[in-house]
């Protein structure tokens, strides 16, 4: 079983920061991708940032220069930090891990449990 805990979030004025963490654990043997995603009330679930093990990154267009995906592998944890975040930032957060378990050959993928970031203005 592999279990994903995610920290972090809450509300912030225009302008702040944030920091968002998601810990991995259980029957883990190789995590090859980390994510995070972020759902706005009424929006499909979007791509914010991914990473290959802290290797590659990928950001979407809208938080490029403002938000910055980081991992400690091994600890299996990612983190997003969140700088100058604006009303339109304001989601539920969402970690996401690709990885094998050991013992098998077949790669799962994972997702925390949501945190709530709010932005006012």
């Amino acid at each position: 079983q592999v279990q994903l805990v995610e920290s972090g979030g809450g509300s912030v004025q225009t302008g702040g920061s944030v920091r968002l963490s998601c810990a991995a654990s259980g029957n883990i043997a190789r995590i090859f991708g980390m994510g995070w995603y972020r759902q706005a009330p009424g929006e499909q679930r979007e791509l914010v940032a991914t990473t290959s093990s802290g290797i590659t990154t990928h950001y979407a267009d809208s938080v490029k220069g403002r938000f910055t995906i980081s991992t400690n592998n091994v600890q299996n944890t990612v983190f997003l930090q969140m700088t100058n975040l604006k009303p339109e930032d304001t989601a539920v957060y969402y970690c996401k891990m690709s990885l094998f378990e050991r013992g098998s050959t077949t790669s799962s993928t994972h997702w925390g449990q949501g945190t709530q970031v709010t932005v006012s203005s």
